[in-house]
């Protein structure tokens, strides 16, 4: 670690646990800070409170109390699920208290060089390839934020010779100040979590935070086919590398339905590519170009984009069945993520879609909708994306009441070479835990065919 000495004695307020709270109120405190824990939940039966109270830090729980802040504390670090909305946090913000989430602790403290993914999709996956294709080269990767372990803690461990991958949120973003990684990538924008930052300009501020304090000694890759990021990020000073899949370009690296062209040289011919999609195309471009900045071998590239097959529940090959190829895009939970997957088919598709009933119209899938050979419908909106099914033609549908169920029935609606997709278009949480747990039932239901 570097720049340890500038903790030691600072009064910080950790606000919230889980596991990014319960990291950086440790590691805070091994580094001399005089730490003080707030979170909602009542100390009673709070199992990250009485660790964190058997290390010898004081945890406030059940409720922020108001008079908290008069303990004039140099500055907080906040769960970033926490909104600026939280009475405690707006108070803090009056103040001109600095509020950072633990990814600006990682910016402070890591050895490693940090190549940061952010976007409103693809960053999973992004992150993922990256992380192989660094491998493959014996680059030495850590892979840290959303994805894996919480980044402070791959931080507090990291050497030069490693490379930190940290997968970077819009509410981790926000509370950075300095954050600076070596390589950033900003994979796309859509709307999404306005409810948490009020507004697309502030969305798009967090965002830019991933870039906002690089110099012309670091690289920003960057979508070049959305032009509300080309001109968001005209002013920064990083060394910009475009991306786009919309054809050859002699900047950045860009594909057409050939070839990945970098610098507008042939790079790897795209019947390489296993991983299909134009929108997971993205995600293959901006991984490769930061392997290339990273100084992979173009074989060690090539090789993971031969082998790679998806990021569990994002349009993840589950097998082959009777030549029926069969996907799991469990992570689907809205129109956007689904008329991604249905877009990245030629062939016919049975669709097996449904679940949560938030209300929201599914009409951003109709013109999507021409390649659905059938539609098995589940959960709370079966009835609604059936008829909404029905209208867009799809005259072959079910509906099922359990995974199995469902996976039985598309499979007696496909014919050989069609693809079998589950890409719910809806959240989960009507019939499961998660996203996870209803792609690991398909999977498993798959697997009994």
């Amino acid at each position: 670690m570097k720049n340890t000495e500038q903790f030691i004695g600072k009064r910080v307020l950790v606000v919230g646990l889980a596991k990014s709270g319960m990291a950086a109120a440790g590691l805070l405190y091994r580094l001399g800070a005089e730490v003080v824990v707030n979170d909602s939940k009542p100390l009673e039966g709070n199992e990250e409170a009485i660790e964190l109270q058997t290390q010898g830090i004081e945890v406030i729980g059940g409720g922020h109390p108001s008079n908290l802040l008069e303990r004039n504390f140099d500055f907080i670090v906040k769960n970033p699920g926490i909104p600026y909305s939280n009475s405690l946090i707006a108070s803090a913000v009056k103040q001109k208290i600095p509020i950072w989430t633990e990814v600006e602790l990682a910016g402070i403290l890591s050895e490693a060089p940090i190549i940061a993914i952010t976007g409103s999709n693809g960053k999973t996956t992004t992150t993922t390839l990256l992380y192989h294709m660094l491998n493959m080269a014996k680059k030495n990767p850590l892979i840290a934020g959303n994805i894996g372990t919480v980044s402070c803690t791959v931080a507090e461990k990291a050497q030069e010779n490693e490379v930190i991958v940290l997968e970077a949120s819009s509410f981790q973003l926000a509370g950075t100040e300095n954050f600076t990684p070596h390589i950033a990538i900003f994979t796309n924008l859509y709307e999404a979590h306005l409810d948490y930052h009020g507004s697309m300009q502030e969305y798009l501020d967090a965002k830019l935070q991933v870039a906002r304090n690089q110099t012309s000694e670091e690289y920003l890759i960057y979508n070049a086919d959305q032009r509300v990021i080309q001109e968001a990020i005209e002013s920064l000073e990083s060394q910009k590398v475009p991306f786009s899949v919309l054809g050859k370009t002699r900047e950045g690296i860009s594909a057409d339905g050939q070839w990945i062209y970098w610098q507008g040289e042939p790079f790897i011919e795209m019947k390489h590519i296993k991983l299909p999609g134009q929108h997971n195309l993205e995600n293959i471009l901006s991984a490769t170009a930061a392997a290339i900045l990273s100084g992979c071998e173009k074989t060690a590239i090539e090789n993971v984009l031969s082998s790679f097959t998806g990021v569990r529940h994002r349009m993840q090959f589950v097998r082959e069945a009777n030549s029926r190829t069969i996907y799991n895009d469990s992570k689907a939970t809205n129109t956007l993520a689904t008329k991604s997957a249905l877009s990245s088919f030629k062939m016919p598709i049975v669709l097996i879609a449904g679940g949560l009933d938030r209300g929201h119209s599914f009409e951003e899938l109709r013109p999507y909708m021409k390649n659905v050979r059938a539609v098995v419908t589940i959960g709370e909106t079966a009835e609604r994306f059936e008829e909404f099914a029905k209208s867009c033609g799809v005259t072959n549908t079910a509906r099922a009441s359990t995974m199995d169920e469902a996976v039985e029935k598309a499979y007696a609606c496909s014919c050989e070479d069609d693809v079998i997709l589950l890409s719910p278009s809806c959240a989960s949480w009507d019939q499961y835990k998660s996203f996870e747990n209803r792609g690991d039932q398909f999977v498993d239901a798959v697997m009994r065919l």
